[in-house]
């Protein structure tokens, strides 16, 4: 299945899914699991760590996740950008 298709219905324009909501509050206070987020991604969202960052991603980009919980979405948009820098970084060999 096209997963560019499977995200157009999982994240329908107007609102936010409860998948989505559930996403966040995940990452509003997943340290309050045990054991490694990842096991965590696994166990809540039947989905592997790097589907669930994927969607998270799409998220953190919606304006209505920016209503829905603004100081959690712009700390994970400030994150996202400071580890795509750094790894822009490394690639061209840049100390920090």
């Amino acid at each position: 299945m096209n997963a560019g298709l499977e995200d157009d219905d999982a994240f329908p324009a107007d609102l936010l899914s409860e998948r989505d909501r559930q996403i966040l509050a995940f990452e509003r206070q997943w340290w309050k699991y045990a054991g490694a987020k990842e096991q965590a991604i696994r166990e809540l969202f039947d989905m592997s760590a790097t589907r669930y960052y994927q969607l998270l991603n799409i998220v953190i980009d919606r304006p209505e996740a920016l209503e829905h919980d603004p100081m959690l979405v712009k700390r994970l948009r400030r994150m996202r950008t400071q580890r795509q820098r750094q790894r822009a970084a490394r690639r061209l060999g840049i100390r920090p």
